[in-house]
């Protein structure tokens, strides 16, 4: 199993592979221990990440607060925080089963 992402309690960490000047935002694939996320926005000052912090509010039913971006706000690579997600997408495990797959 891949380790792009794990739980701490009702909070998922996320390793985030930008891709920024995408054509449509969504997410891609698992790539190593990353998650890929195209993002239709340049990467200037931040503009890519903020686009990108939106997009998964929605994806996981959050106010944009609920995310915290730990590291790669000029990058892409990040790590975001993500506390009480209402819905995950399909690449990303439940709390229960993530300890089943251990």
């Amino acid at each position: 199993m891949s380790s792009f992402c794990h739980w701490e309690g009702d909070t998922l960490v996320l390793n985030i592979l930008g891709r920024p000047r995408a054509k449509r935002t969504a997410i891609g694939k698992v790539i190593g221990k990353q998650l890929e996320v195209h993002v239709a926005e340049v990467p200037v000052r931040g503009r890519a990440t903020a686009h990108l912090v939106a997009f998964l509010a929605g994806e996981f039913q959050v106010p944009t607060s609920a995310i915290t971006v730990v590291f790669g706000v000029y990058n892409v690579n990040k790590q975001l925080r993500i506390t009480a997600p209402e819905r995950l997408p399909d690449l990303i495990p439940s709390p229960s089963r993530q300890e089943s797959l251990w």
